[in-house]
């Protein structure tokens, strides 16, 4: 690894300047089209199911007020259903209870990345991602309780924490551009999940129905990842008759998916432990990136209750994802037109992001919700920049031996950093609450 100060050319970049390892250019142009497009779906499927939950979680928590409700989740809460003498409209839960149920179990599978997990077949691991993702929407539909609802959501958590370790290592195999896709798709999960829950919900449809209209997505996943994707040729160590062959070949056809790559199986845990210092200076920022934003979007959002609108407490709150997601889309789609080598000063941003909601919450000065609408636009172009650049700039310097393990260790900075949000927003949100 290069560290955070200076690029180091990795060894893909010789491979890509020798045109003897190149497909002949007519297959080149569409395998290029089919991997991106393959990546933007992966993300798009990947992380669609945890963004839907973290956008029904005010419902998630709001519903079943009486034994044999067959409405699942209310899709506009009365305000019966809070504490109406608060300010703040609060729930006797936090909606931070969701997103721990949401983020926890994609930290311990994140965890396990850099022990071995990211060695496994990448078959298997793609197929229990789509199925779980699959269990996630049907379990909370048909939920007649808070509790089996937060299984549900555990079980989003386990699919789009697998899929995230298992398509950023398979970026280490294809070309660099792919990393922009992917991140791309992921992006716009969270402007299309929030919206599509958004737009289902205002037009009358019940959550539970908007739930299940959902399922298509874990099959599109799986169709993208083993219909269209294409094998990694340049990287495949058959040599290169075979590499332009599998080149034009769909994972599905070919067996490139399921051998262990060895870039990183073989590294000794000294160069592991050399690898992860090296990664640190790109680690840390994303983690505290990813705190604030997050302790604003689980921690603040449900306070930021404005009284003078039109809007309810839920439309309000599906409003804030809403708008979240888009800025975090459009960052991340941003990486050929602006690329930001020094993503601690995102992180400054960002902690700032909160400090000033967090005074808004306690002292109510901001007059209107479209002020705060317009901060949480920029709040997900913060994080969706921070992410892109972090895993580009990673791509950038490390070697083609260490760039798996690099990816797979760094994607657990978000997961840490929301982890932590989602602790700390617990006891705000009962402080909060309590003294209003």
């Amino acid at each position: 690894m290069g560290g955070c100060a200076g690029r180091r050319l990795s060894d893909s970049e010789g491979e890509e300047a020798n045109p003897a390892l190149r497909p002949p250019p007519q297959d080149r142009q569409g395998t290029h089209w089919k991997n991106a497009v393959g990546f933007w779906l992966l993300g798009l499927c990947n992380n669609f199911s945890y963004v839907v939950m973290l956008s029904a979680a005010h419902d998630i928590l709001s519903h079943q007020r009486a034994p044999g409700n067959q409405s699942h989740v209310d899709p506009d809460p009365t305000p019966t259903s809070h504490n109406s003498s608060s300010r703040f409209d609060c729930n006797s839960v936090s909606t931070a209870a969701v997103l721990l149920a949401d983020i926890l179990p994609t930290l311990v599978i994140k965890l396990l990345a850099p022990l071995g997990l990211h060695l496994l077949p990448y078959s298997p691991r793609v197929l229990t991602s789509g199925v779980c993702a699959a269990g996630s929407f049907i379990l909370v539909a048909f939920s007649h309780s808070v509790g089996i609802s937060l299984c549900g959501v555990v079980l989003a958590s386990i699919s789009s924490g697998l899929g995230e370790v298992t398509f950023l290592s398979l970026t280490a195999f294809y070309p660099r551009a792919v990393i922009s896709w992917w991140s791309s798709g992921t992006g716009g999960a969270g402007l299309l999940g929030a919206l599509s829950y958004l737009g289902l919900t205002q037009a009358g449809l019940s959550p539970q129905h908007t739930l299940l209209s959902m399922l298509g997505i874990p099959a599109l996943l799986l169709a993208s990842y083993f219909l269209l994707l294409t094998s990694p040729g340049p990287q495949d160590p058959g040599g290169e008759g075979e590499a332009d062959t599998a080149a034009r070949q769909p994972l599905i056809n070919s067996e490139a998916p399921e051998w262990k790559p060895g870039s990183s199986s073989h590294l000794s845990l000294q160069e592991r432990w050399t690898v992860f210092k090296g990664l640190l200076c790109y680690i840390v920022p994303l983690v505290l990136v990813y705190f604030a934003e997050y302790f604003i979007n689980q921690g603040l959002f449900e306070l930021l209750f404005f009284r003078n609108t039109f809007l309810s407490h839920a439309q309000q709150y599906r409003w804030y994802q809403m708008l979240y997601q888009a800025g975090v889309f459009a960052s991340r789609s941003s990486l050929r037109c602006c690329h930001i080598r020094h993503t601690w000063a995102l992180a400054l941003l960002q902690c700032l992001n909160l400090a000033f909601l967090l005074a808004d919450v306690w002292l109510s000065f901001l007059p209107s919700i479209y002020l705060v609408f317009l901060i949480i636009l920029y709040e997900g172009l913060l994080g969706g920049a921070a992410y892109v650049n972090t895993f580009h700039n990673i791509a950038l310097e490390t070697s083609s031996e260490h760039r798996e393990f690099a990816m797979a260790t760094t994607c657990i900075s978000d997961t840490l950093g929301i982890s932590l949000s989602g602790l700390l927003a617990l006891p705000l949100h009962d402080f909060l609450c309590q003294l209003s």
